[in-house]
């Protein structure tokens, strides 16, 4: 987040790249920033398992994925949420996941948009007819033990659940409830 694009700030290039040293874990740089095209690949030459971006601040999200890709990483697109699905669809040929905001990015802790869900079906339709099995499609906002399963039967199969996480006494014990849930489709 840049503040600019999202009304907040988080990690810096650097910040991020010093993250991507310290853990064993595959990282998914969400950025949510202005001009990712000029950006986007720094983040997958510093390690990043996987780089989306919003398709709202692109200007060109097929070179900007090729030049993630170059660089060996994942390519994400995200949409907001009133940007429709019919919009990123001609460029599923490329990309690697499709992320759905389910909050209006920027803050953590918002509340779940169910409204998101027929979007999520649309996507999950579309990608299940000619790229089946090779496009995750995610959601991110507001994703908890009340909500997972209503993404998941709209067709979502990865999940960002930040503050449900994070504010669990033991998050560990919630990442397995969430799971549990998430497996139910």
């Amino acid at each position: 987040m840049d503040n600019i694009f999202v009304p907040n700030m988080t990690f810096t290039l650097e910040e991020s790249r010093k993250i991507i040293q310290e853990t064993p874990i595959p990282v998914d740089a969400h950025l949510m920033i202005i001009d990712p095209d000029s950006k986007a690949h720094l983040y997958a030459q510093a390690g990043a398992a996987s780089v989306t971006f919003h398709l709202e601040a692109s200007s060109n999200p097929e070179a900007t994925g090729q030049l993630i890709k170059s660089e060996g990483a994942r390519v994400g697109i995200a949409l907001k949420p009133n940007t429709h699905f019919s919009e990123l669809a001609p460029l599923l040929d490329f990309v690697d996941m499709v992320l759905i905001m389910t909050v209006e990015p920027g803050f953590g802790g918002q509340s779940f948009m169910s409204e998101m869900m027929p979007k999520v079906s649309e996507a999950r339709a579309e990608i299940d007819s000619k790229h089946f099995g090779k496009i995750w499609l995610q959601v991110d906002g507001g994703i908890s033990l009340d909500t997972i399963e209503e993404a998941t039967f709209a067709g979502a199969d990865t999940f960002v659940a930040g503050s449900a996480v994070f504010k669990a006494e033991k998050p560990g014990d919630m990442v397995e409830l969430l799971r549990a849930k998430a497996s139910k489709r």
